[in-house]
């Protein structure tokens, strides 16, 4: 016996269901494309921004790896493997973590303060630009809505 479903057996999208979801995925990749342009000028990546924002938003611009691989929805290996080269362009550091003898701590460094602070008001007015101001509010509420319903399935 095959392990694939048979073609009778498979629930295909209706026509409303697959024009929502292939909706959903060309806005999720023209936001992306749009701001990750705009981030480049800054010499930045979304992984980048998105490390460098996230380490802000703790006390001290310091998290341990592991909970900023969770906040970020990465594994340990891939965050630790993008820091890395993060800590070539000296945007952040690492160091041992004392409560934990096998964990790190992340930590902005000056450049990586600098660099955020530069680059926020483009990446916002980025987010504003191609996502925030082509909603009205009403939209944007719902949307949001559904976004939270959705991550919070997990």
């Amino acid at each position: 016996m095959s392990m694939n479903k048979r073609e009778d057996e498979v629930h295909w999208l209706a026509a409303e269901e697959e024009r929502a979801w292939r909706a959903y995925r060309r806005m999720v990749i023209a936001v992306q494309t749009r701001t990750v342009q705009d981030l480049a000028a800054h010499g930045l990546s979304e992984p980048d921004y998105e490390v460098l924002s996230t380490l802000s938003e703790h006390p001290g611009g310091t998290s341990t790896l592991h909970e900023q691989a969770a906040k970020m929805g990465w594994s340990r290996s891939r965050l630790s493997r993008h820091a890395t080269r993060m800590e070539a362009r000296d945007l952040i550091r690492r160091a041992p973590d004392p409560t934990d003898g096998r964990g790190c701590l992340l930590a902005l460094t000056e450049t990586g303060w600098d660099t955020l602070r530069e680059a926020a008001p483009t990446h916002l007015d980025s987010v504003r630009r191609h996502f925030v101001d082509r909603l009205e509010p009403e939209e944007l509420a719902i949307l949001g809505r559904i976004a939270e319903k959705i991550a919070d399935e997990q």
